[in-house]
């Protein structure tokens, strides 16, 4: 990173987490079937309408020390953080595609649906349908941007889909629910059918091991939520999935 790029990076982190900001309105509103769109922005305790020196991501929180401006109640660390990892994220897309404006901001706010969508699945075992109709719409989007070979894409929404539906059909629902069928129909057709087999192979083998430390060191049970695992592939594979394919298959030839 040249010094002349820093300046450029500081706004896209800043945008990022303005971002973050309107994400952490999504996770707290959308399991319980709030708008996310009308309803302005208040206190979860008091109902306080925050003003807009409230609402400055990061720094708003630390002035008030986490605490509402009107009632003193805990204002939860979650908003800065995820305000936080939202404009790392930007900053880390825009860094890998090199600047390229179209593919950086799809990805970008691909992250930022997956963010949202982790958070949630996590603390309520579901993966909100709006989330996955905002990836698809992007992921016709990308289509686009790269329609000389549609194909691709076309097929990487039935390829892992498909399988997963088969899964989900046999097992009667018990093996895995819906909205990870959903979740990979979406983001196959962002991701192609190279990437999509990429994000699929990641997300298994980081749940496998994530969940099994979760179960040893923190108890968790043994239900797993794996909407943030297959977003943790599904980031993985939109950033690097052409340089870890070709890593792979450069490895398998010797």
């Amino acid at each position: 990173m040249t010094t002349m790029l820093i300046p450029v990076y500081i706004i896209i982190f800043a945008f990022g987490a303005v971002i973050g900001s309107f994400c952490n309105v999504c996770i707290f509103r959308i399991p319980k079937h709030e708008t996310v769109v009308t309803t302005p922005s208040h206190c979860m305790s008091c109902g306080y309408r925050l003003k807009w020196y409230d609402l400055i991501p990061i720094v708003s929180w630390l002035c008030l020390r986490g605490n509402c401006r009107k009632c003193g109640e805990k204002i939860s660390p979650q908003y800065p953080l995820i305000e936080t990892i939202n404009g790392l994220l930007y900053v880390l897309v825009f860094w890998t595609n090199d600047f390229d404006f179209w593919e950086s901001g799809l990805t970008c706010l691909l992250a930022s649906a997956l963010l949202v969508l982790s958070v949630i699945d996590f603390r309520t075992y579901e993966i909100p349908v709006e989330i996955n109709g905002f990836i698809l719409v992007l992921g016709l989007l990308h289509t686009c941007l790269h329609r000389d070979c549609w194909y691709n894409y076309v097929l990487g929404f039935l390829l892992v889909s498909g399988i997963l539906e088969l899964i989900v059909i046999l097992s009667k629902g018990r093996a895995m629910g819906g909205g990870d069928v959903k979740l990979m129909a979406a983001a196959g057709l962002f991701l192609g059918w190279k990437g999509i087999l990429l994000a699929f192979a990641v997300g298994c083998v980081a749940g496998a091991i994530i969940h099994i430390l979760r179960m040893k060191i923190f108890k968790a049970g043994r239900m797993l939520a794996f909407g943030p695992y297959l977003s943790m592939g599904i980031f993985v594979a939109a950033l690097w999935a052409d340089n870890i394919i070709n890593w792979y298959i450069g490895a398998l030839l010797g």
